[in-house]
């Protein structure tokens, strides 16, 4: 089998991955992935006991054991060029032998769960609520990059792509579904909701916030709130959980992102104790696994 290069695979000086400063065997087959590097610790301070702490950029990763089972918790930063970075760094530590650069014949399947935060565009959704991204839409191009996708809901898309007279000039929007499994989990829990969630590229203008600058489609939030497929209504809004999805499936792992509602964007909502509302459900969460 040949070798992968090191301009492909980049390795530190020390043998961990470039850039999440992780080794071999650091890292735990079931993951949980924040934005905040702050949030880790608001994940791992449940944990029995840490065993790894590194932190470099963006990228802080604690793992651990809760009730006994190893977990590890890594902070993604903002955005899907982030998801592509960790998501594929963190596979290659499971599934690429370090010492000979190659694939191993053993698949090691990875488990991912996303604790994020996210804007409802949906009114009868509450702040203060969570939801499992049942189906995720996303705009941010990243999946286009890749081969063998033909998991993509494709019917899905164009019925958005058509309904909301979308511009060309952006990038086409991809449709990808969370995992089966995981999802049953989660949406058994009565105070959990399925949705659609859609991933945006941006927190200002992609999410149709203005402050000084004006959109290229003001009517776009009115557009997702009341688009409709198959009975299925887009819910809210965030940036990563599109390439969680579509990266998972591709490289053969399985993944949900839970979303704790902090704003409505329909009401002008924005809750009074966000904090809160998360470390409920990292609690929810860490009983659930």
């Amino acid at each position: 089998m040949e070798s992968i290069k090191n301009s492909e695979l980049i390795l530190n000086p020390d043998g961990s991955i470039y850039h999440l400063n992780l080794k071999p065997g650091e890292i735990a087959n079931t993951i949980i992935t924040v934005g905040d590097p702050d949030r880790v610790e608001t994940v791992t301070k449940h944990f029995d006991n840490i065993e790894v702490s590194v932190h470099r950029r963006e990228f802080k990763t604690q793992t651990g054991t809760y009730k006994g089972k190893r977990i590890t918790v890594i902070s993604t930063g903002i955005g899907t060029d982030n998801i592509d970075i960790v998501f594929n760094e963190l596979d290659a530590l499971a599934n690429i032998d370090f010492k000979t650069r190659t694939i191993k014949s053993q698949f090691q399947q990875l488990d991912f769960i996303r604790i994020g935060t996210s804007g409802a565009i949906q009114p009868n959704i509450k702040v203060g609520s969570f939801l499992a991204s049942e189906i995720a839409i996303g705009f941010d191009n990243l999946l286009h990059f890749y081969k063998n996708v033909s998991f993509l809901n494709s019917n899905f898309s164009e019925a958005f792509q058509k309904f909301t007279n979308w511009n060309p000039k952006k990038s086409a929007p991809y449709v990808v579904l969370a995992d089966e499994d995981l999802l049953s989990r989660f949406i058994s829990e009565e105070d959990i909701l399925p949705g659609v969630t859609a991933t945006n590229v941006g927190f200002y203008g992609p999410q149709g916030r203005v402050l000084r600058l004006q959109t290229e489609d003001a009517a776009l939030n009115d557009k997702l709130q009341a688009f409709e497929y198959n009975d299925k209504k887009i819910t809210n809004l965030e940036m990563e959980t599109s390439g969680i999805y579509g990266l998972s499936k591709l490289l053969g792992h399985r993944a949900i992102s839970l979303n704790a509602i902090l704003a409505n964007r329909a009401t002008g909502e924005f809750s009074e104790t966000p904090g809160t509302i998360v470390d409920k459900l990292i609690k929810k969460t860490l009983d659930l696994l």
